[in-house]
This record gives C-alpha cells, sequence and structure tokens, in this order.
C-alpha cells in the first residue's frame, strides 16, 4: 500500500464516520426540537451511494500515487467543508430535517443555495483524481447527478413549496 494513498484514504474515512456522527446527534436534537424528516425513502440510495465511492476508492485506490495539484485542490474543498459547517452549526445533517425556522443565510448560503451539495460534488470527482482514478471519478459523478436531482427536488419541496409547485 503506498503510504500518501493510506494517510488520504484514512482520513476519508474517518471523516465521513465522524460526520456520521455529527449528523446523527444533529438529527436527534432537532427531531425532539419539533423538526420533521422530509423524503427519507431516498436516503439508503445516498448511503450506498457514498459508501461504494469509498470502497471503490480503497479497493482501486490504495496502491496508487497522490497527485499532488489534485491533493492541494481537495484541501482547499476541505476549508470550503468546514466553512459549511460552521454555518449550519447544529442545522448540519445528512438527512432533510425541515424545522419552522428561517433558512440559514450566512457562510456560503448567501450565494449558493445548496453550497453542501455543491462541495460534495467537487470531492465525488476531485477525490477519485488525488489517486488517479479518473473512471471512478466519472462513474459517481454519474451516479451522484441523479441522487442529487432526487433529492434537491424533494428538499426544495419541503424548504420552498412556493417554488416547487407545491
Amino acid at each position: 500500500m503506498s503510504s500518501g494513498a493510506a494517510v488520504f484514504l484514512a482520513f476519508l474515512v474517518v471523516q465521513r464516520l465522524s460526520e456520521l456522527v455529527i449528523a446523527r446527534r444533529n438529527t436527534a436534537r432537532l427531531l425532539a426540537g419539533g423538526a420533521r424528516e422530509v423524503a427519507p425513502g431516498h436516503y439508503p440510495l445516498i448511503v450506498a451511494l457514498h459508501t461504494g465511492w469509498i470502497l471503490c476508492l480503497i479497493w482501486f485506490g490504495y496502491d496508487q500515487a497522490i497527485h499532488p495539484v489534485w491533493l492541494g485542490l481537495f484541501a482547499l474543498l476541505q476549508v470550503l467543508r468546514i466553512w459549511i459547517l460552521v454555518s449550519l452549526g447544529g442545522r448540519w445533517t445528512t438527512r432533510i430535517i425541515v424545522t419552522d425556522t428561517p433558512l440559514v443565510a450566512r457562510g456560503p448560503y448567501r450565494w449558493v443555495s445548496h453550497p453542501n451539495y455543491l462541495l460534495v460534488v467537487l470531492e465525488i470527482a476531485v477525490a477519485p483524481m488525488v489517486l488517479g482514478l479518473f473512471w471512478v471519478a466519472v462513474t459517481f459523478s454519474l451516479l451522484n447527478a441523479g441522487a442529487l436531482a432526487i433529492r434537491i427536488r424533494a428538499e426544495d419541496g419541503a424548504i420552498r413549496p412556493d417554488k416547487s409547485g407545491t
């Protein structure tokens, strides 16, 4: 195993597992406070997609060299990740949770409706390129586009019913 690839892959796994812990905690707290989950039926698709992506990165990338330019771009994306997490605070979760409070309008949410989804799109493409796995980047980018089309439609319908026609 390439030591650079091992460190990169370990970072991804620990990051994603940590985020699941944070998301579970935030989801439980939000639901206990009266929030509601919307469109939970697609969530297993999201989980399967991200699990498959990580497993492909590990299986095909464990012995690959690190491409420094792509790694630098991935590092920049982590700055965006932190900005998003800080902006959403306790409202960040991996599920669609709707509250009766106003939408977050600070941080990157001032300029982009779904900065977290933009980040995920970029990470799904960039992380495989760190390991030179172009086909993983393309395959999972296409799969993610389909999953996000479902998710964003459901989320927008829940938080902006006037724009979804419901």
